[in-house]
């Protein structure tokens, strides 16, 4: 007898009359909108403009979305293009299926437009991003727990994972595989954020130290999970993608450490402009106004009559002058 377990949604959708709110994606805008907002507050922080990682994030989500959705069916093709499945299927992004690998792939290509019209480098904009979209995985992984799937081997520990009979899975419990790597995504957004912080890593490399502390966490999480999946030399695809890209991440950061050490002084032209540029409201007016109030108006304005001897002393002298020859 199971004395504790995770339960699962008996659902994961929704409906509101005829419009379906479903968990999965609902755990996605969430993701996007919290990788959104932190981004700005970093961009700011770097010396950018508020509001331009919206702008590129509008280039790259549907990219990504995009991407994500690519990856998944081309790896897990015999899911809608075998016989008895239907490909229309693949289409229907909102059952699940969105692969990190390539939606961080396509979403660069949408955010390399978005930086090359607003004319700002992309690693920059990456750096400011990478804790962010870290964040924003963790709050996505949870469209997986809706959907009850991407879950471990079984278990009796006592944050297992109950799975309720569906199509393709067997009830019982297994490993939450989609809490821990929720977990680990939350410990790498703050692991990038520290070594950020107290290194100032520039050039892409705080982008970089999330691949390479995501896919760290991403090839044992991946080495659980219990889907159907395909293999290479005895290992799962996604482990070996992750080994992959943790080694090109890392070279990464070791040459361009190397070639462009430090951080990028301007990460958005005009930015630091735009700041310096606003002039301060006028002073003497609203001071005079307000010590017009306080009776204390008077010596203010009357004090550049301080110096009015110094202009009309010639005249006097001259006056004395006439006197004394009269």
């Amino acid at each position: 007898m199971d004395l504790a377990y995770i339960p699962s949604p008996s659902t994961g959708v929704i409906n509101l009359g005829p419009i379906p709110l479903r968990g999965y994606a609902f755990c996605i805008i969430i993701g996007v909108f919290v990788a959104v907002w932190f981004g700005n507050k970093r961009w700011i922080a770097r010396g950018g403009r508020a509001g331009t990682v919206a702008d590129i994030a509008v280039w790259a989500v549907p990219f990504g979305l995009v991407g994500g959705r690519l990856y998944h069916v081309i790896t897990d093709y015999q899911l809608y293009f075998s016989d008895g499945e239907n490909w229309v299927d693949a289409f229907k992004i909102w059952q699940g299926g969105l692969g990190i690998w390539g939606a961080i792939a396509l979403g660069a290509v949408g955010a390399w437009i978005g930086c090359r019209r607003r004319g700002i480098p992309l690693p920059a904009w990456a750096d400011a991003l990478a804790p962010g979209i870290a964040i924003a995985q963790a709050f996505g992984r949870w469209g997986n727990w809706f959907n009850q799937e991407l879950y471990g081997k079984p278990t009796d520990l006592p944050w297992a994972l109950k799975i309720s009979e569906g199509p393709n899975r067997v009830a019982g419990t297994y490993h939450p595989t989609f809490l821990y790597e929720s977990l680990w995504c939350v410990g790498v957004a703050l692991l990038v954020i520290w070594a950020d912080r107290r290194f100032k890593l520039g050039h892409g490399r705080a982008f970089a130290l999330y691949v390479a502390a995501y896919c760290t966490g991403r090839a044992w999480i991946e080495y659980m999970r219990v889907d159907e999946a395909h293999h290479i030399l005895g290992l799962r695809l996604n482990v070996w993608t992750a080994i992959i890209m943790f080694v090109l991440a890392v070279t990464y950061i070791v040459i361009s450490a190397k070639v462009r050490p430090g951080r990028e002084e301007v990460v958005e032209p005009g930015a630091a402009e735009d700041v310096e540029g606003i002039e301060p409201a006028a002073p003497d007016a609203d001071a005079a106004a307000d010590t017009d109030r306080d009776g204390d108006a008077v010596g203010d304005a009357q004090a550049p009559d301080a110096e009015a001897p110094d202009t009309e002393a010639p005249e006097k002298n001259g006056t004395a002058e006439a006197a004394k020859n009269a």
